[in-house]
């Protein structure tokens, strides 16, 4: 009793085609074995099943239904094929699957069938002829039985199966590469084995020598006792413990607590941790390459100088000692260690030593989109190294990785010229100017290239629309004409806009149907037995369309299949071919697919029985009628001139198929055009992916060649879908050179079913010499390529882990994309033939090369912008302000600096930069918007007159603004140098008796310009967050539109999304990986380009007449259509010196400083930076009138002050007791520094060695202390520079230091450093931050109201605003989480602290009312302040604007009327209601029944 396989099994999940075969399957028995470890499951079906998926089968049943039993699930399959089987049809569709069978009995029958020859000579006859050898003679009985089962008793098919055997052929090419195998084998046992028994030798013959020299006795114990007195071992490769011999094992093999273990390897990290009794623990993580694994040691503080070095990242070392699961980390660890040595580089490199080297011509870098894992520099040099002339970088649709290409590539010229110059010590500059490396990068990409020059009439010869046409439609076996077959067409006959006739047959393939088109059409193999063969049926087809224009849905489709069959008939005729798909995308436009049911259903044509041939070509006929319609309205009477008028637009170019193609700059016209390509591809044409339409191509072909790239590009595609000759043709003829690629880049074809022009490698042969024939037909070069997408063959794992991650089912079934050397690339191609696998390999390649001229991708040379008359209105400017200041006699310091400024501004070309920014600043001042500057441009006093910054740079100084009188010589003052002068006792003017300014932070020009203006000048300032947009827009105004462009930035995968990326690919797949070797790995994915995006605030200007293409592509942030934003498509840094970038950042400072002007009227530029208040701030709350206790135990009044509220800077104004504000401007240095306190400052003030004065808090006390201490002042700058990016000191300035007696502890702090501050970021920070703690204090509710509005990035008037007591109980629990609180909860306990500091003063919350809230700020209401309205969970920016919108139409009558108003959801209207948010507003709107009787 048969049953449906689904009733048996119901509950069993799978997907895709099984599920699908399992709806015809039935389960005849089910039987299990007695020991209960084996079930047998019967089935039979009318179709075949690959053996793919009964092994798929068997594992679901066990997983899904038997998982914690020890039971084998066999399912034993059998069919009932039609007629249309015979043993020649069924191993044409069925091959595959025996291939995979075969290989889980024995991979040797896989290979033997695999490589053997088969014939059909009669219909129920096999020949196999068998490659001869002795194990074949021996298994071939073996194989017969499986074929025999399968065939026979699985199928039902009568067949006998002839053998017989033939000789192994071996061409020289393969002898060869044999040889050379062995000759590596044999190398690489020299390298590893025998290179170990080498180094053991080496180590006897040098203890040898020892007891030679000392006479002692070779005993370990006397070696041991000997290495105690010396110190030195006998082995000079020994860096610690002893010495040992033994060899070692892979890293991959140890698993678990094995003991003792020898290993070798390279570290990958180095780490060191000092731990009680003066030891030290050292961490490094060693791998073979085989896994990784940490090896950890114990050593005193005195032996780590001499043992770190030698086992820094890089070394290759040989370890023995015992592997022990490590307490802390919980993994697999190397301790208890018996010794290190240091070995040679036991890897074996691949080199290229064919005489003439190949070119590589299609390379993929990390800025393929989560696609290449190998950077760009490492692909450029190892070309190179093989000795390779030239290599192409062609990443998909960009060209974001020519910067990194240009840089190897002038690295490499570098070094080339140093040794020409050693060779030649007489070549002048001018000469090594010219000379260069003979190698060089070719640029280009790879295009998804869109046809848009084939019309939606083919053959058009301006017939009338009113010409008779005819409407058909194929169903075939599949989609390559070459292979598959008719079976059923389907047409009607159009004339003068009426269908007259129909024509509809059944079509014989003479093959089965496979089980996927039978599921799509419903056409069995029952339903076409008897229908008439293709010969029979096409000539009637044919005299049915007589004179008339052709017609289909996807016409090149079914027009394929009648050109071939017509081609194989001999049946000459022209054809003028209509598409309705084309048609569709010009008359409906406004859709997004053009399948036949959606272009039906837009047009009100029903679609029945769709994937049938008669139904769909009824369908299209009234489709093509209506559109017929459609044209004559607009005037459209020909084929011609909807040719002309159908020219496809930008819109659907952006739904066209892609191809893939290489473009290559053949010279500098070429770059500029290939850049005008992908600006365009992106900005206009980007829709998933950057497309280059034909016509864009030969707009812009000049300096450009064209290649037809891999199997995705259109010419390989066209061959693969068995296109006629003419469209080959056509496809041949637009390409400058034509691209074959090895076998394995294309097996995957083999494996896909649906693809049935490829059913072995053979087939894949086929295509490349077909392509090689055109080749030489249409006098094109052929070019072999590796589409390299990963450097050696091991680095696919990375490329295997990023596909995983992004979802590809077929990410484990990597293609061998690598770079190949030349004779490996021969040996590939050597089935074209010896001469021919030259060309292809070497001769083409080179010749393409040789056509392409040397260049730079990034253009040489500064462009700044041009303002007329810059230079003088910066003069004018500067001198205006200063007599304003200063009065009409400068003081002679005052007039210095300006002229030593303004002469190396204006000298060096940055007068523009200053003019820019002080457009810009004044701009929003005007609009009432504060700006502040960033980094060093405080230390110009230039900018300071200007009003670009508010910091002024002169040393301090008293300065009356009444009649100018100015103080910068007395003592006093003095004593204040390299101090802000606002520290200065208050005074009044001597001459009239008016309170005198107190002025000057003392920073010299030079931390911004140099000493000599060569320090690129970089003018950072901080507009109000929003204002930063105004400001953004007015450099257009500044510099006119299309002229200035967001500096464009590179998301690259990082470290943690990789690590994730990898640990999820090894966990899904059930291998358990250690967390090094898991780094190890991820270092080979980060890197990889995800998305694009834009610098906050980096404005890029492109001076006038010259064209952004000629310096980078242009594109929208991240491809987003919908934004009207253009970035550079280079990452800002690339370009940054060749154009100019301004730095017009957002910040909340100025936007808190503007809030809280408009709450309180007071001017925050008045505010004194001497006010004791405020600084008492910094060391106490007693300002604030509350006690230390009242909020939390925090012992100082900073908490939410912009630079000083955080747990950090609080401890650090602890340690350091600021008293006044250059103590301050210190710590913000010291803050904002990298390893500069931590570790450094903190530690030398606790030691007693300096104090926040003497210690180094920002870059500027660098240059001046060394200036002081006697050093030249450009070598004290450069120090500066050096040290303040992390780069340390070089041994010679460390000498010239000590020479000029600068104290160790100082150098010492200098070579700490990683980043450091300027002193006028930190001063104009400190400015900003005193004026907003000033309204804390004199103005809270104001300050509480900006803070909230603007700072506070988690508050939450459910948990802040209903009362002290509430708030408190909410502080409590998560401070008994801290350690477990999400990102979310930190944010909302730091806001919690400032309301309760805002409680604690005696200030409290109104209600929010729903009339008088704001969506986005605090109010201030009857001394209390009001919320806004988005602090509610759940009510976001757009329905908070939505309440208030609402709000202004007025009163709300229910919830229910507030919720059809608002459009707010109904769960954050039931929280509003328990907030007590909305009063007594009824639930629903109530109609008394006597309001009802009036109303009717």
């Amino acid at each position: 009793m048969e049953k449906d396989f689904m009733e048996v099994f119901p509950d069993l999940e799978v997907d895709g085609e099984l599920a699908d075969l399992l709806d015809v399957v039935q389960v005849t028995r089910v039987g299990i074995t007695r020991k209960k470890d084996l079930m047998r499951v019967y089935i039979v079906c009318s179709q075949w099943i690959h053996k793919k998926h009964i092994f798929a089968l068997e594992k679901a049943i066990k997983e899904q239904f038997f998982q914690n039993i020890q039971i084998e699930i066999k399912i034993i399959e059998k069919f009932y094929l039609s007629r249309q089987y015979t043993p020649k049809n069924l191993m044409g569709v069925y091959r595959s699957s025996i291939l995979t069978e075969l290989r889980e009995y024995s991979v040797f029958l896989c290979n033997l069938f695999q490589t053997a020859s088969i014939t059909f000579p009669e219909t129920d006859v096999m020949e196999l002829e068998l490659v001869d050898s002795v194990i074949a003679h021996e298994r071939v009985e073996e194989l017969l039985r499986i074929l025999e089962k399968i065939f026979c008793e699985r199928c039902g098919l009568d067949l006998k199966i002839h053998t017989s055997y033939r000789k192994q052929e071996q061409s020289s090419a393969r002898q060869k590469s044999e040889m050379k195998l062995q000759e590596q084998v044999r190398h690489v046992v020299e390298r590893t084995h025998l290179g170990e028994k080498l180094e053991k030798q080496a180590q006897e013959k040098a203890g040898a020598r020892k007891g030679k020299e000392d006479g002692r006795s070779q005993k370990i114990s006397s070696l041991v006792e000997n290495d105690k007195k010396s110190r030195k071992p006998a082995n000079p490769d020994l860096i610690y413990g002893r010495d040992f011999e033994d060899e070692s094992v892979t890293i991959a093999s140890i698993e678990g607590e094995i003991g003792e273990v020898v290993i070798r390897g390279q570290v990958q990290s180095f780490d060191s941790r000092e731990i009680r009794n003066e030891r030290t623990i050292l961490m490094f993580q060693v791998t073979d390459f085989t896994d990784t694994i940490t090896v950890k040691i114990f050593v005193k503080n005195e032996q780590v100088p001499e043992i770190k070095p030698a086992v820094d990242k890089g070394a290759f070392l040989k370890i023995k000692g015992k592997t022990a699961i490590d307490t802390f980390d919980h993994d697999l660890t190397v301790t208890s260690v018996w010794g290190i040595k240091k070995i040679r580089d036991f890897r074996e490199g691949r080199s290229d030593n064919a005489p003439a080297k190949r070119v590589e011509l299609h390379c993929h870098t990390k800025m393929s989109d989560m696609d290449g894992v190998t950077d760009a520099a490492a692909l450029v040099k190892r070309a190179y190294e093989w000795g390779h002339p030239a290599i192409a970088i062609t990443d998909h649709g960009v060209v974001q990785s020519f910067p990194e290409a240009n840089h190897a590539m002038e690295t490499i010229d570098g070094k080339f010229r140093d040794k020409y110059k050693e060779a030649h010590p007489d070549a002048t500059k001018e000469e090594l100017k010219q000379v260069s490396a003979p190698f060089k990068v070719i640029y280009g990409m790879e295009a998804y290239l869109v046809d848009d020059l084939k019309g939606i009439v083919v053959n058009s010869k301006k017939q009338s629309l009113e010409q008779t046409f005819v409407v058909f439609d194929l169903e075939t076996t599949g989609f390559s004409p070459v292979v598959d077959k008719i079976i059923e067409i389907g047409a009607v006959r159009v004339e003068n806009g009426q269908i007259t006739k129909r024509f509809s047959t059944f079509v014989n393939p003479q093959v089965p149907i496979p089980f996927k088109i039978e599921n799509l059409t419903g056409i069995n193999d029952g339903m076409v037995m008897d229908a008439p063969v293709i010969g029979t049926v096409l000539p009637q087809f044919m005299e049915f369309c007589e004179g008339a224009v052709m017609v289909a849905h996807n016409a090149g489709f079914d027009m394929s299949f009648i050109e071939k069959n017509c081609e194989l008939q001999g049946i000459a005729r022209e054809f003028t071919v209509v598409d309705t798909v084309a048609m569709a995308r010009f008359l409906l436009p406004g859709l997004n697919r053009f399948k036949l049911d959606t272009v039906a259903k837009a047009v009100g044509v029903p679609l029945d029985n769709h994937h049938r041939a008669v139904d769909d070509a009824a369908c299209t006929a009234d489709i093509f009628v209506k559109f017929i319609k459609m044209l004559h309205d607009r005037g459209i009477e020909d084929l011609d001139a909807l040719n002309e008028q159908g020219s496809i637009s930008e819109n659907t170019i952006r739904k066209l198929p892609t191809y893939h193609a290489i473009v290559l700059a053949t010279g500098e016209t070429g770059r500029v055009n290939l850049y005008r390509l992908v600006s365009e591809s992106h900005l206009k044409y980007y829709n998933r992916r950057p497309r280059l339409p034909k016509s864009l191509y030969l707009k812009y072909r000049e300096g450009l060649m064209i290649g037809s790239a891999c199997e995705a590009g259109e010419l390989y595609q066209a061959i693969l879908r068995g296109a006629p000759e003419q469209e080959i043709t056509r496809l041949v003829e637009f390409y400058d050179y034509l691209e074959i690629q090895p076998l394995g880049n294309n097996a995957f074809m083999i494996r896909k079913e649906d693809i049935s022009a490829v059913s072995n490698e053979e087939d894949l042969r086929e295509i490349n010499r077909r392509i090689v024939k055109l080749g030489e037909k249409f006098n094109k070069p052929v070019v072999a390529t590796c589409d390299v997408h990963f450097m050696d063959p091991q680095d696919e794992i990375y490329r295997r882990i990023i596909m995983t991650g992004k979802g590809f089912d077929d990410a484990d079934d990597q293609a061998p994309l690598y770079l190949r050397t030349t004779d490996e690339m021969l040996e590939e191609f050597s089935y074209l033939g010896t001469e021919k696998a030259e060309e292809v390999v070497v001769t083409n390649p080179q010749k393409i090369a040789d056509m392409v001229e040397k260049i730079s991708p990034i253009r040489a040379g500064k462009f700044p912008p041009v303002i007329e008359n810059s230079d003088q209105d910066l003069r004018d400017i500067c001198y205006n302000k200063a007599h304003e200041i200063y009065g009409e006699d400068l003081p002679e310091i005052v007039k210095a600096r300006l002229e030593r400024e303004l002469n190396s501004i204006i000298s060096n070309g940055y007068a523009v930069m200053y003019i820019i920014a002080q457009k810009l600043v004044w701009k929003s001042n005007e609009d009432g918007y504060l700006v502040g500057s960033r980094g060093s441009v405080g230390s110009s006093f230039v900018a300071t007159m200007a009003g670009i910054t508010e910091v002024n740079p002169l040393s301090p100084h008293y300065l009356c603004d009444q009649c100018h009188y100015v103080d910068f010589d007395s003592e006093e003052v003095k004593s204040y140098s390299g101090r802000a002068g606002c520290d200065m006792p208050d005074k009044k003017c001597p001459n009239c008796g008016a309170p005198l300014n107190k002025m000057g932070f003392d920073i010299p020009f030079e931390t911004f310009l140099g000493f000599k203006g060569n320090k690129e000048p970089d003018i950072d300032l901080n507009f109000s967050g929003e204002y930063q947009s105004k400001a953004h827009k007015y450099t257009e105004v500044i510099f006119g539109a299309g002229q200035t462009f967001r500096a464009g930035t590179i998301g690259t995968l990082a470290d943690k999304t990789a690590f994730g990326y990898v640990k999820n690919y090894y966990e899904e797949r059930g291998v358990h990986k250690r967390n090094c070797e898991i780094d190890r790995i991820v270092k080979g994915c980060t890197g990889i380009r995800r998305t694009t995006g834009q610098h906050p605030g980096g404005i890029i200007v492109l001076p006038f007449g010259e064209d952004i293409n000629s310096f980078t592509p242009v594109q929208h942030p991240a491809n987003d259509n919908n934004t009207d934003i253009i970035t550079t498509h280079f990452d800002y840094h690339s370009i940054d010196a060749n154009l100019l970038k301004l730095d017009i950042l957002g910040h909340d400072d100025p936007t808190m400083i503007r809030m809280l002007e408009d709450l309180t009227g007071f001017d925050a530029q008045q505010v004194p930076l001497d006010d004791q208040n405020v600084m008492s701030l910094f060391k106490s709350t007693d300002a604030l009138g509350i006690r230390p206790e009242d909020i939390g135990g925090c012992p100082l009044g900073c908490l939410g002050i912009p630079e000083f509220g955080t747990d950090f800077v609080i401890q650090m104004l602890l340690d350091t007791k600021p008293q006044s504000f250059s103590d301050l401007i210190r710590i913000s240095g010291l803050s904002h520094g990298t390893d500069v306190w931590l570790g450094n400052a903190q530690t030398l003030i606790e030691e007693g060695n300096a104090t926040i004065s003497t210690a180094i808090c920002t870059r500027d006390d660098i240059m001046i202390y060394l200036i002081n201490k006697g050093l030249d002042s450009e070598e004290s700058f450069t120090i500066m520079e050096s040290v303040r990016k992390g780069k340390g000191l070089k041994p010679q300035w460390e000498e010239e230091m000590k020479k000029h007696e600068v104290p160790d502890w100082y150098i010492w702090s200098c070579k700490k450093i990683k980043y450091m501050f300027p002193k006028a970021h930190a001063a104009a920070y400190v400015m900003m931050a005193y004026r907003i703690a000033y309204y804390k204090i004199f103005y809270p509710l104001a300050y509480y109201a900006a803070y909230f509005s603007i700072r506070a990035s988690a508050f939450s008037y459910e948990l802040m605003c209903l009362g002290q007591e509430r708030l408190e109980y909410y502080m409590h629990d998560y401070e008994r989480r801290k350690d477990t609180l999400s990102k979310k909860e930190q944010d909302t306990y730091k806001d919690m602290k400032i309301v309760q500091e805002m409680y604690a003063r005696g200030f409290t919350f109104a209600p929010v009312d729903l009339y008088t809230a704001q969506a986005h700020r605090f109010q201030i209401v009857d001394g209390k302040l009001m919320p806004a309205l988005d602090t509610i969970e759940g009510l976001g920016d757009k329905a908070a604007d939505a309440v208030v919108l609402a709000a202004r139409d007025g009163a709300f009558l229910s919830k229910d009327d507030f919720r059809n108003r608002t459009k707010v959801s109904k769960t954050v209207i039931d929280l509003m209601d328990d907030l007590g948010v909305f009063g007594d507003i009824p639930e629903s709107n109530q109609i008394s029944l006597f309001d009802f009787a009036k109303s009717s």
